[in-house]
């Protein structure tokens, strides 16, 4: 479990586990974390052809806001789930004020167990995960046991540019690879690419400004730290790890979201 955790802190800008606790209250102005949703629902609104009872599984789905918009969008059934509770029971809230309760089922679990037993989803949701499930040859060939013979796999990634170098990334959590890396992997293990969305073709008007959203941040990192002096370098370590990674995308890394198939 230690291992699960620390690859959970990593996927959420924590430098260290003593952080998970905390995680709920330092992003509870936030209901999107990683993926923008509306580009989620597009991808799948456009490029796979699905009928109205689909199964979408979304693996490491925070607080739900992929799954809930996904459900309301395109009527899809989604099964989200995620190891954090108080993630839980928001996606859960958010569901009934969007009255889509009755297509969504959110539940607490360890992903890298849900792969092993979840299985013959139409699509399966990965948004902004990390290494959670691996390093990425590992992790593509789990998300791809979840999926029918005719089932999407959609990725919200980031990738290195070409004269990019591991070097350049400021929160260095897990390694990077290059564009032409990830292709090369998908060949490998049977996925074809049906769409690409990457750089500013995923910038969408969204709630919080990059500045917003630190803003938000340091002011709740700074009341726990009222609260719990003596873990104030974990909070400040945490303000840090995120403005890193804020810039890390602005600067030295492109974001992406792939719509896979199996070849």
């Amino acid at each position: 479990m230690s291992d699960v955790n620390e690859k959970l802190a990593g996927s959420l800008t924590a430098e260290t586990t003593e952080l998970i606790p905390f995680l709920p209250y330092l992003l509870q102005d936030f209901w999107e974390l990683g993926s923008e949703p509306s580009i989620m629902v597009e991808m799948l609104s456009q490029f796979t052809n699905l009928a109205n009872d689909v199964q979408v599984l979304d693996l490491a789905c925070g607080k739900g806001a992929v799954s809930v918009k996904i459900a309301e969008k395109l009527g899809f059934y989604v099964k989200g789930i995620d190891i954090i509770p108080e993630f839980i029971e928001f996606s859960e809230q958010k569901a009934q004020e969007h009255n889509v309760s009755d297509l969504c089922d959110f539940v607490v679990g360890d992903i890298n167990e849900a792969v092993q037993n979840e299985k013959d989803y139409d699509v399966v949701v990965f948004g902004a995960v990390g290494n959670v499930l691996g390093e990425p040859a590992e992790m593509l060939i789990k998300l791809k046991s979840t999926i029918k013979k005719s089932g999407h796999i959609l990725i919200d990634e980031c990738f290195l540019p070409d004269d990019g170098s591991q070097d350049d990334v400021q929160y260095n959590n897990y390694e990077f690879l290059t564009e032409k890396q990830w292709h090369r992997l998908f060949d490998d293990v049977g996925l074809e690419i049906v769409k690409t969305l990457s750089g500013d073709e995923l910038v969408v008007n969204d709630n919080h400004s990059t500045d917003d959203g630190m803003a938000l941040i340091t002011t709740r990192a700074n009341e726990l730290i009222e609260k719990h002096p003596d873990k104030k370098e974990i909070f400040e370590g945490y303000i840090n790890s995120q403005q890193n990674e804020y810039d890390d995308i602005d600067n030295n890394l492109i974001p992406v979201v792939w719509l896979l198939k199996k070849a």
